[in-house]
C-alpha cells in the first residue's frame, strides 16, 4: 500500500423521519444528534455519534443493528440525523481513517488504531463536526495485509 488522498462530498442532513431518501450508493455515512426547528425547517446538529461504510449505504442504514446504540446518545428533544459521501475505491481505509480521527462514541474498531498506510481525507459539503483536512498515520506493526512482526 502506499500513501492516499481522498475527497470526500458530504450531502445530508437526514432526519430520522426522511433516512428513507438516502442514496443506495456505496460510500461513507456519518450519524449525528440533532434539534430539528420546525417553524426554520432547519437542523442543529449537536454531536457525531458514529461513522460508518457501506456498498450500499440506503440499506445499510435502514437495517442497522446499532439504532438502539445511537440513540442512547440522544438527549432530550434530539434525534437522529444522517449525512452521505459518495466514494468507492479504498471506502474501508477511509472510513477506518475518519474514525481515527474522529473518535466518535458508538464506533469500536479504529478508534485506537489505523491499520493503513499513510490517508489523508478532505471533506466538503455536508461535513459539520468533521475536519475539512486530516491525515490519518499508521499505528504500530498493526498495518493491513502486513502482519504483525515479531520481536
Amino acid at each position: 500500500m502506499t500513501a492516499e488522498t481522498h475527497h470526500l462530498e458530504f450531502d445530508g442532513y437526514w432526519r430520522e423521519p426522511n433516512v428513507g431518501g438516502i442514496p443506495a450508493q456505496s460510500g461513507i455515512y456519518c450519524v449525528y444528534a440533532c434539534r430539528h426547528n420546525v417553524n426554520e425547517k432547519t437542523v442543529s446538529l449537536k454531536r457525531l455519534i458514529y461513522i460508518g461504510e457501506s456498498e450500499n449505504v440506503h440499506e445499510r442504514i435502514a437495517g442497522h443493528e446499532k439504532w438502539p446504540v445511537w440513540r442512547r446518545y440522544l438527549e432530550a428533544g434530539q434525534e437522529l440525523s444522517f449525512s452521505f459521501a459518495p466514494i468507492t475505491n479504498s471506502r474501508v481505509r477511509v472510513e477506518a481513517a475518519c474514525i481515527y480521527e474522529h473518535k466518535p462514541p458508538a464506533n469500536t474498531e479504529y478508534v485506537d488504531n489505523f491499520p493503513y498506510d499513510t490517508t489523508t481525507v478532505i471533506t466538503s459539503g455536508r461535513n459539520a463536526l468533521l475536519k475539512g483536512r486530516f491525515t490519518a498515520y499508521p499505528t504500530g506493526n498493526s498495518r493491513v495485509g502486513y502482519g504483525l512482526l515479531s520481536r
